[in-house]
């Protein structure tokens, strides 16, 4: 059985069409063992089926070698009661297999009677069980050889039909005989701008955020959890801030804890104990404090059904306040567009790589997503450049430093970055192993406040052609002007398995008066903006931005969006829906009168009711999808409620399911 699924799913290519088959294939095994409709009364056109049933001849040798030599005594005979009299042969058992005149019947004759079961294929159909497993392993491997998946091709951009942009389908018709196709070289940019002009555009849209004016900022956050039941600190005592209008960098090595803080800071982790003070302009965080920050994830995961203006309108339209009207939401998603150069693509489906947005557009998206929330607090960043080149990592950076000017806070991990992407940055948050703060503060001009701090500290001398990134966080480096020789491998705060440090650095930090300032401009923040009345609107503190009724009507909306768009589902269903109920239909085809018709009558109603399993299975993939997006990106931004996502999810079958109900009883 289990190499017969799996050449089913090998066999095909998507998980509902392997589930369709295997529906229908499971009733005919079903149907067709022999048991449900013995083999004597199946109809000739599908009596065949029968003979290639691996579970027919398992249960015939299982029937038989329980009734093989036993006799059981009758439970009725024919004539009984009255004058009749059970005197020679006047009488015979009520049951297949019964001899006249005998009280008990023979486990073997009423199997032949009744089933054309007999003990001597005992071992035959053993036999017959290990060559089926045989065949349908080499079919297996066979569709796992010949139906591979599809073989890569350049990436191309899908739309939408009839929402291909103008000049793409003219570049398309002018170059459709050239070997790469116009839409697969299609960039992120604008067509007809030169890159002065975009630039202007973009600068544009960005004064476009309004600014912000909370300051965010914590003090002493520390992390327990407990792994195989030892404690363990995955932060301790980390202080910070975050102001409007600045750009923050989180640096330090592997396993420093810079995603970990990231995610203490915007409140996303659900266990292990967090310790210290967390505060939005010197007062404490409220229900309202997720739904305000943007956190753009490392993964860029989406709705592979939906457009890029659409996943854009969703989070605007679920984020922003209730106050903000539905066309002033769908305006500034235009602005998002265009502050991200997202013009040629914003009709695109997300789809899948290679067939669907590319690297670098899934990040703009990613960021785009949480930028037409109109966060009002902070702007969280985990790994933007992660998986991109060094022209794709400049342009997100460079989009991060218009947005701080603007007025926006930002705070971004960043791995390894080039020496001219960390001059776009105006403070470093730098974390040693184990989550503990080695520097923060200004990185100033040319890195110079931040190579000072060290080089005060007795660290060697930065060269003048080194990265000061690298030179904080990695090496210990002695380099001549021109020359990269790097005279030691020695690591300022032990980087990687063979890093070593000549000091202790978080020692060095706690000591320092960069420290104390530290602490003394976090009690001055909460003292001067904590007594500061804030200005409060309806609905600033509730939990999420929009009222239960819009929420479930735009899930509602974009799951049906979403099955709309995957035809393959719905064919699926209904393939198995329809074959199933002619399956059934055929295999009881005019039942008789007798107790054996009546029998398969019923059983043939329950058998329509056995479907149902594989429904659910269907169901699993595209759900699956939805859920993921939901667990990673909007429960934690509070953008709807699990109840509207559920029902949402259930609202989306019941059209599907009750058609394919009452299409299976009517058939």
């Amino acid at each position: 059985m289990s190499q017969i699924y799996r050449s089913i799913a090998a066999s095909t290519k998507t998980v509902s069409q392997a589930l369709a088959i295997a529906g229908v294939v499971t009733l005919a095994i079903v149907i067709y063992t022999g048991f449900v409709i013995p083999r004597p009364n199946m109809h000739p056109w599908f009596k065949w089926i029968s003979w290639i049933n691996p579970v027919a001849y398992a249960f015939e040798g299982l029937f038989v070698n329980e009734l093989h030599g036993q006799r059981y005594t009758c439970s009725a005979l024919v004539p009984s009661g009255g004058p009749y009299t059970l005197t020679g042969n006047t009488f015979v058992c009520a049951i297949a297999g019964a001899v006249v005149g005998q009280t008990t019947v023979s486990g073997d004759d009423y199997l032949e009677s009744q089933f054309q079961y007999s003990y001597a294929h005992i071992w035959r159909n053993l036999g017959f069980m290990f060559a089926f497993m045989i065949f349908f392993l080499f079919l297996y491997l066979f569709a796992t050889e010949f139906n591979s998946a599809t073989s890569s091709t350049a990436e191309v951009l899908v739309f939408r039909r009839g929402h291909v942009p103008k000049h793409l389908e003219a570049a398309e018709k002018a170059a459709k005989n050239d070997e790469e196709s116009p839409i697969a070289a299609a960039g992120s940019g604008n067509a007809g701008q030169n890159d002065a002009e975009q630039e202007k555009e973009q600068e544009e849209k960005v004064n476009a955020l309004p600014p912000q004016t909370d300051v965010f900022t914590w003090k002493d956050v520390c992390y327990d959890i407990k792994i195989k039941g030892e404690p363990r600190r995955l932060l301790d005592n980390v202080s910070g801030w975050v102001k409007p209008g600045t750009l923050t960098a989180l640096m330090g090595v592997s396993g420093a804890g810079k995603t970990t803080l990231l995610d203490v800071l915007a409140q996303r982790v659900s266990m292990g104990v967090v310790t210290g003070d967390m505060l939005v302009s010197g007062k404490a965080l409220d229900e309202s404090f997720q739904r305000k920050t943007g956190y753009v994830q490392q993964q860029d995961l989406h709705l592979e059904t939906t457009t890029v203006r659409e996943a854009l309108r969703f989070s605007a339209m679920l984020r922003q306040p209730k106050a903000v009207s539905k066309e002033e939401k769908y305006a500034f998603v235009e602005d998002v567009i265009k502050m991200l150069n997202m013009q040629d693509f914003s009709e695109a489906v997300v789809g899948v790589p290679g067939e669907g947005l590319n690297v670098e557009q899934r990040k703009l998206l990613t960021v785009g997503v949480e930028l037409a929330a109109k966060p009002a607090l902070l702007l969280f960043l985990d790994e933007p450049t992660s998986g991109l080149d060094s022209q794709s990592s400049w342009a997100i950076v460079a989009f991060l430093r218009k947005l701080a000017d603007s007025g926006q806070a930002v705070l971004a991990t960043i791995h390894q970055p080039s020496a001219i992407l960390f001059q776009e940055f105006d403070r470093l948050l730098f974390l040693a192993k184990g989550g503990k703060t080695v520097y923060f503060g200004d990185i100033g001009k040319n890195s110079r406040t931040l190579l000072d701090y060290f080089e005060s500290n007795g660290a060697d001398k930065c060269g003048d052609d080194d990265n000061p990134a690298e030179y904080s966080m990695f090496h210990v480096v002695h380099a001549k002007r021109g020359e990269a020789n790097l005279c030691s491998v020695l690591t300022m705060v032990g980087a990687g398995a063979s890093g070593k440090s000549t000091k202790d650095w978080h020692e060095v930090w706690k000591g320092s008066n960069e420290a104390k300032e530290v602490q003394n401009e976090l009690a001055r923040i909460k003292q001067e903006m904590g007594n500061e009345a804030a200005e409060e609107n309806e609905g600033t503190h509730n939990e999420f931005a929009m009222p239960f009724t819009t929420q479930l009507r735009e899930v509602t909306i974009r799951v049906f969006q979403q099955y709309w768009r995957t035809p393959g589902y719905i064919y699926s269903k209904l393939l198995l829906g329809v074959m199933s109920a002619l399956f059934i239909g055929f295999s009881f085809f005019h039942a008789d009168n007798t107790q054996q018709g009546l029998q398969d009558a019923i059983f043939s109603i329950f058998m329509i009711t056995t479907i149902f399993t594989t429904l659910v299975q269907q169901i699993m993939p595209r759900f699956i999808l939805q859920r993921d997006l939901y667990e990673v990106r909007e429960r934690p931004s509070k953008a709807y409620s699990w109840r509207a996502f559920l029902l949402a999810n259930i609202f989306v079958e019941i059209p599907y399911q009750v058609s394919l109900l009452i299409l299976g009883f009517w058939i």
